[in-house]
């Protein structure tokens, strides 16, 4: 009968001399149990191989919202190949997005650090890192919250889709989803209803002006923001120019250029 009393005791005796290793320990266990309920709770990105997003998170969140402001949703939307989308188009998003892209596997570290660095300075969180693999896990998947959980599911979705897909099948689904102000969604889109032209022709002072845009479509509309555009397309165009996608000669002439935007009040 006393044989068995002493064994909690030397348990209690354990816990009380190691209390960071069996909180280690605690913590540990708990982050596997999170993190393999996120893995299984996860959509597969599978489908995407081959198959075209018929609608994404975000394009429910923004129908949604209009709905909650009596509103009828508007969708502008046409697929395109990446075969079919300029050239200067996926050298200006690069730019301004995620010049690295063909470089790294989803996540772009030395703009983490300088994110984190940035982020620190300010006290607040004032600067992101995303990848194009990243805000097209968050846009596809996800929601626009800014929470650990929801950069945790982002993160294991960027990595399934960096393995599952190519780069350029990434490129051309980022391309036709994302954002480019109310109701407007996808480059070919973007681009017949700002320029009244399809994606296949946009030069780069188009396609610079164009991915200015994409940080804040619903904020940087060019009917009243166009200074601020025009700010952000010659900055991309500089960056176009530095890594080699433009000369000098066609740096100048894509700056000075007059675009002719269909947007009442824009030029």
């Amino acid at each position: 009968m006393t044989d068995s009393l002493p064994q909690p005791t030397r348990r209690k005796g354990f816990i009380r001399r190691h209390p960071l290793l069996v909180t280690f320990a605690a913590l540990t266990l708990s982050s596997a149990v999170y993190l393999t309920y996120l893995t299984v709770s996860l959509p597969s990105v599978e489908p995407l191989r081959s198959e075209n997003p018929e609608t994404t998170s975000l394009m429910r969140m923004r129908a949604d919202e209009a709905r909650a402001q009596g509103k009828e949703p508007q969708r502008t939307q046409y697929w395109v190949p990446l075969s079919a989308i300029s050239e200067r188009v996926v050298q200006a998003v690069r730019m301004g997005e995620d010049a690295a892209f063909f470089g790294h596997s989803g996540f772009d570290f030395h703009e983490i650090h300088q994110s984190v660095r940035r982020n620190l300075e300010r006290g607040e969180y004032a600067r992101g890192a995303s990848t194009i693999t990243q805000q097209l896990a968050k846009n596809v998947f996800l929601s626009t919250e800014k929470s650990l959980h929801r950069k945790l599911k982002e993160a294991i979705l960027t990595y399934r889709l960096e393995r599952a897909l190519t780069k350029n099948r990434i490129l051309e689904i980022y391309l036709n989803v994302i954002e480019w102000g109310d109701g407007i969604y996808g480059i070919e889109a973007a681009s017949r209803t700002y320029f009244g032209k399809p994606a296949a022709s946009l030069d780069a002072a188009e396609a610079a002006f164009l991915a200015a845009m994409i940080p804040n479509p619903r904020r940087l509309n060019p009917a009243t923001r166009f200074q601020s555009l025009k700010a952000g397309q010659e900055r991309i165009l500089g960056w176009m120019f530095r890594a080699g996608f433009l000369s000098e000669e066609e740096l100048e002439r894509a700056k000075s250029q007059t675009l002719h935007l269909r947007v009442d009040g824009s030029t």
